[in-house]
């Protein structure tokens, strides 16, 4: 991972040169026409948002301060300036992006902004490719290039100036010698006054017109440039404002553990010695050049999620209803209009009334019956009641509410920091030991058994306590007594303050013989309740511990005794402490001299005893004891 500072030019059009010599073979340059291309620089066209290269230039940002934790797991600060609008575009393993999207914090101080962060997808990089105009997924010529511009307006320079549209590229075989044929490309033209047909051999000069098939070739390639580490992702980070201002972008990236180990001198006439130093692996692919560098001991809660695949989440399928649709209906032909027919039916209807008056010996100039009334009045055009208008609709919807975003904090553990204060230097892939403890302990030598560990001998250890005012994070201890190399102990966090004990050889001077009596019971209280006899028992383990000192030097002896929580300790009535798994008891053995360590333990048992189940034995046996009540 690292810096990319890169600047690209502007011009108005793509511009292709290509030097040829008259009398050199079409064939070695078809060859290296499409190399000469890109090594010469001929297109120098720019990225979208890049037109103005001074204003959006992309800058360095030099890695200043790094935190390593002893959880798998390291903090990575850049701090640097820029002036104005400023890129930054860093590379990463594709691995760490994961970290990189969960983590990451960039700032802009003194007034500026952070305005995007954009990173590379993770398509393939041939998806990629084809997603642009021009497609560089394959290596081809010239020719293949060309063919895809097929339709652009294009400006060639050969022996001389020549405009057009290109139509396509096509294969010709011309005769080589009187026996030899060799395939030449030609480039054919759509040109104001027809079609031209020109060898590719012959073109010195091509200008694309099309400003965005420009732009389109130019991040084409610029993909391609980023693809040569096909491991590396590239995250460009965008900073807005005006002025110089100060800028640093943090992150958390999987780093290995940093490690301790120690080294103790022991001495009869002075406090031990400790000296302690730090191994650092930078295992990135960049170097670490005067950091600031952070050792932090504890355990922080860290962990990996995928946030770089995309994710999708599923969802219902409605099927909208589907209705019959109905059959397209044919209409007869109007016979008459409708102010005709009304009247036709009322004349109809007026010699109908009459033959019945006649009929019925009336007058025919009589008026109609009453019933014809409502025959009229059917005729009469209905009136329907207008509908209610529909309410208003809304001119938009209520989108400008806020979203609060909350986070919250917790404290894990007890963090202790190492702070070196020197700038550190590192190259990639190296490793380094730095000093971070040097200085006197306190201590003093005693002799642990258990017999567990050897049933015979004890070890020689030490009770350390860390007299310094720094957590001591656990290691290897190499101890060294006397001038010279008395064995190897591990020792555990330690923070300042407290003790801990270590071991690293065998005592083979002190002989200890443990001795276990075998367990007895003894009763304690009998009563008889409700036709029940509750007896109640203590159970009794007895352990001496024969310990005997065959040095011209007195001994301090640590006897660690099983812990068992059902058992209660009986005599000594207390130990010198008590670990999970083990009490402890400090027997004093002088020089030439053995001591006895006696430990006794009891645990209380408690049974009932039903007097119709009870034999006469047992109840007799219950009745003479004392503790009957």
């Amino acid at each position: 991972m690292g810096c990319l500072p890169v600047s690209f030019s502007a011009p108005q059009a793509v511009m292709i040169l290509v030097r040829s010599d008259a009398m050199q073979k079409v064939r070695v340059l078809r060859r290296v026409l499409w190399v000469g291309l890109l090594s010469m620089g001929w297109w120098t066209a720019s990225l979208p948002g890049t037109a103005n290269a001074q204003a959006t230039p992309w800058l360095p940002l030099p890695l200043t301060n790094i935190v390593l934790y002893t959880s798998g797991v390291g903090y990575f600060q850049r701090d640097g300036q820029v002036d104005g609008h400023g890129q930054v575009v860093l590379r990463f393993k594709a691995e760490t992006i994961n970290d990189l999207l969960k983590s990451m914090i960039a700032q802009d101080f003194d007034g500026g902004q952070v305005r995007t962060v954009t990173y590379d997808s993770r398509d393939p990089l041939t998806r990629t490719l084809k997603s642009f105009a021009i497609d560089l997924t394959e290596n081809a010529g010239l020719g293949h290039l060309l063919w895809q511009m097929r339709g652009e307006r294009v400006d060639i320079t050969t022996p001389n100036a020549v405009q057009g549209i290109i139509l396509g590229v096509e294969t010709k075989k011309e005769r080589a010698g009187e026996t030899h044929s060799i395939e030449v490309e030609y480039l054919n033209l759509l040109t104001d006054s027809g079609l031209r047909s020109l060898p590719l051999a012959q073109i010195q000069q091509l200008r694309v017109v099309n400003e965005q098939l420009n732009l389109e070739l130019q991040q084409a390639l610029a993909v391609l440039a980023a693809s040569h580490d096909t491991q590396k992702k590239t995250v460009t980070f965008d900073f807005t404002g005006t002025g110089t201002r100060r800028v640093r972008v943090g992150y958390i990236m999987e780093t290995p553990i940093w490690k301790t180990s120690y080294r103790l001198v022991l001495s009869e006439t002075e406090r031990p010695f400790l000296q302690g130093w730090a191994l650092v692996e930078n295992t990135t692919d960049e170097d670490w050049q005067d950091v600031r560098l952070t050792l932090m001991s504890g355990r922080p809660i860290a962990f990996t999620m995928d946030m770089y695949e995309p994710l999708y989440t599923q969802r219902p399928v409605v099927v909208p209803e589907v209705y019959a649709a109905l059959r397209p209906q044919v209409y007869g032909q109007a016979m008459e209009k409708a102010g005709e027919a009304v009247k036709e039916a009322q004349l109809l209807e007026g010699r109908l009334d009459k033959r019945r008056h006649e009929a019925l010996g009336g007058n025919a100039d009589a008026p109609s019956p009453a019933g014809a009334a409502p025959s009229r009045a059917l005729l009469a055009e209905p009136k329907v009641a207008a509908a209610p208008a529909p309410p208003p609709v809304p001119a938009s919807l209520a989108l400008d509410q806020g979203v609060e975003s909350t986070a919250q904090t917790a404290e894990v553990g007890e963090l202790f920091a190492y702070a070196l204060s020197t700038p550190v230097s590192l190259p990639r892939q190296k490793s380094a030991m730095l000093p971070i403890v040097n200085d006197t302990v306190e201590g003093t030598k005693v002799a642990i058994y258990n017999q567990r560990v050897h049933a015979r001998y004890p070890l020689h250890g030490l009770r350390l306590r860390n007299a310094t005012a720094l957590h001591l994070s656990q290691g290897p201890v190499t101890v060294f007594d006397g001038g010279v190399y008395a064995g190897d102990a591990r020792l555990d966090d330690l923070p300042a303050g407290q003790e801990r004990l270590l071991s690293y050889a065998m005592d083979l001077k002190t002989e200890v013989e443990p001795v276990s009596a075998p367990e007895q019971r003894e009763l304690v209280t009998v009563s008889l309740r409700k036709g029940t006899l509750l007896v109640t028992q203590k159970a009794i383990a007895e352990k001496t511990y024969n310990i005997r000192n065959r040095d011209q030097k007195s001994r301090v002896v640590l006897v660690e005794h099983p812990f068992r929580a059902e058992w209660q300790l009986a005599a000594p009535t207390t130990a010198s402490e008590r670990t999970r798994e083990a009490y402890r008891f400090t027997v004093t053995v002088e020089a030439g001299q053995g001591a006895r360590l006696q430990v006794r333990e009891e645990k209380p048992l408690q049974q009932s005893v039903a007097l119709t189940d009870a034999g006469p034995d047992v109840l007799a046996s219950y009745l003479r004891a004392t503790q009957v009540s």
